[in-house]
């Protein structure tokens, strides 16, 4: 376990790439043990899309509401008490109304979408959002200019990820993906200054689905340079847990793709862009293979199911980060 006196007292800082439900589980727990001037929340955008008129960012959301005590711990998305009148309505009148935005979520959308049309950018209302709402800690966009995440799928139509993963609800089988604008795109300020700063101590990314939540993120310009010229480990933590993705269609993407459904197979598509690699106890078995892939490894549970299990793990990690 890492030395919480230790923590308080060093100048090292962490950042934490994260997608949605499961990044923002560890997030919370990094989030409980460092300061706030210790941790980066990075968080991917290329989910976002205009949806009715307003901006949507279901990772960076999510993420926001966990670290505000605001989530719907049950769905592990939206706010907590939601009600939905505003969509009930639009529905009658025909409106679309398959991703489901609740009364309260509405607020941060159209506070976002009027933010971002006078001219904000996407970095600037995200401070000004978690701010408000109490978050100490800095969670960031990846970058401020749109990418998107499109599902190359069997029929050979190249969907929206929404589309994808709300609209239709991951049916249709995955042969690929594309993150639409990225060679055009650029890290976010706030995320090339958390990776060059001199005090950083470890590069953590949060057991998010590795296709569309985390190599959205790598696969920026300049991001992987930047990585690999710190020296700070890159350690990453398995969504894949005996077999199965803790969240979302990490595994049934795996599966389409011809990939084995395992947290080795997660370790190969991380080999040589991570120093460190954290699974359940439950794979305990795959260490040497992963290990042979040149990539050190770490067993201890990574099922969170408390704020306890968050705390645990990011504890875990952190102290992981040390021994290299």
């Amino acid at each position: 376990m890492v030395d919480k006196k230790s923590l308080a007292s060093s100048s090292n800082t962490c950042v934490a790439l994260s997608g949605g439900v499961g990044g923002a589980k560890l997030a919370l727990g990094l989030s409980k043990v460092l300061k706030s001037n210790q941790l980066d929340i990075i968080a991917n955008t290329a989910d976002d899309f205009e949806h009715i008129g307003l901006y949507i960012c279901p990772d960076l959301d999510t993420v926001t509401y966990t670290l505000a005590d605001l989530s719907n711990k049950e769905l592990g998305w939206g706010q907590a008490g939601e009600t939905w009148e505003f969509l009930n309505a639009l529905e009658r009148l025909g409106g679309e109304s398959w991703f489901r935005l609740g009364d309260k979520d509405m607020a941060t959308h159209v506070f976002r979408t009027q933010s971002l049309s006078s001219g904000l950018t996407l970095s600037e209302t995200t401070a000004q959002i978690t701010q408000r709402l109490g978050i100490a800690h800095k969670i960031i966009p990846m970058c401020d200019m749109p990418v998107a995440t499109k599902v190359k799928v069997e029929s050979g139509e190249l969907m929206a990820f929404q589309h994808y993963f709300v609209r239709d609800r991951c049916e249709p089988k995955v042969t690929g993906f594309e993150f639409e604008g990225i060679k055009d795109a650029s890290p976010s300020i706030g995320f090339s200054a958390a990776l060059n700063n001199t005090n950083l101590g470890s590069i953590i990314i949060c057991p998010s689905n590795p296709f569309v939540s985390v190599d959205p993120v790598l696969k920026l310009p300049g991001v992987m340079a930047a990585i690999q010229a710190a020296t700070a480990p890159t350690i990453a933590v398995s969504p894949i847990v005996g077999g199965q993705a803790i969240k979302g269609p990490a595994a049934k993407m795996m599966k389409e793709l011809g990939m084995p459904q395992t947290a080795l197979a997660v370790a190969e598509h991380y080999q040589g862009r991570i120093d460190g690699f954290v699974i359940d106890e439950a794979d305990a078995a795959m260490v040497a293979d992963i290990e042979a892939l040149g990539i050190k490894t770490l067993v201890t549970k990574t099922m969170m199911l408390s704020l306890q299990d968050r705390i645990d793990l990011a504890e875990a990690c952190l102290a992981f980060a040390e021994t290299f």
